[in-house]
């Protein structure tokens, strides 16, 4: 793993974190982790700032917990976007499948996912939603494919598009339930680690950022506030309220006052909770 001087301490760390979980399966005799090689797991991968060593990163723990395939994924039914979380290993046949039917939105798997917020074995999704001969037909392909039972770990984050991370094995394959809460704990780190990546990446142009008070004149208009009621609220002149707004539809490219809020929640600037929880 090729390492400039600014990452040598996560490629040392992780160069020993990786020694250390081999050593250990092969002591055991079988694959299963510990709270020590999570905490492992959540420095590294803490610490990591592109998307090739965090999938080295995943290869390796999913190895260690006993799966096949893993996924990071931003819910979105488009080829990686700006800002979307898109590292995945699963069969590439199953993949490029999945992609041309555009099932991001649609699969059952991430459905049941956006219905909790906690992590769910794969064969206990029909106790989260209801299937449909639809989706009795993809979760067949999918086992067709290689992919067996599997562990997704639900992504929410008001504003932000819904997310998941998911450990799959190998079609036939028996899931040990024993250590799925430590798959619950890598799963929402390793999604985290992700998300921070993909932010790191993007251009600049894409991620325009409000001011404290740009943002608060931006919640109170996705509220149905007037400018002249915003002025009250926050004890402004109307005047300013109006250039602040402004200055934050500049910085979004966009004229329309409704289409600042819908950005500004889904860049994660302004929250559900501003809009609604105050």
């Amino acid at each position: 793993m090729a390492c400039d001087d600014a990452r040598s301490w996560c490629c040392a760390r992780f160069a020993m974190v990786i020694s250390t979980w081999k050593r250990c399966s092969d002591l055991a005799g079988h694959m299963m982790i510990g709270l020590g090689q999570v905490q492992d797991f959540c420095a590294v991968a803490g610490a990591i700032k592109d998307a090739t060593a965090l999938s080295d990163l995943m290869a390796e723990i999913t190895k260690a917990m006993g799966f096949r395939h893993y996924a990071l994924v931003h819910h979105v039914d488009l080829k990686p976007a700006v800002r979307s979380v898109h590292i995945v290993d699963y069969p590439q046949d199953w993949v490029e499948r999945f992609q041309a039917r555009r099932l991001y939105a649609s699969d059952p798997i991430h459905r049941a996912s956006h219905r909790t917020n906690v992590g769910f074995a794969w064969s206990a999704v029909q106790s989260i939603i209801s299937l449909t001969a639809a989706d009795r037909s993809i979760l067949a392909e999918a086992y067709e494919a290689g992919l067996g039972d599997g562990f997704t770990v639900p992504a929410h984050i008001p504003g932000e598009l819904n997310g998941s991370c998911s450990f799959a094995m190998a079609a036939g394959e028996m899931l040990d339930h024993r250590q799925l809460p430590f798959v619950q704990l890598v799963g929402s780190f390793a999604f985290e680690a992700a998300r921070k990546i993909s932010r790191i990446h993007a251009p600049q142009s894409e991620c325009p950022s409000l001011t404290e008070r740009q943002a608060e004149c931006v919640a109170l208009v996705a509220r149905g506030k007037t400018d002249w009621e915003i002025s009250q609220i926050l004890g402004i002149g109307q005047e300013t309220v109006i250039q602040h707004v402004k200055d934050a539809r500049d910085r979004y490219g966009v004229t329309k006052r409704t289409l600042l809020a819908i950005r500004a929640l889904f860049d994660g600037q302004i929250s559900f909770a501003d809009v609604f929880g105050r």
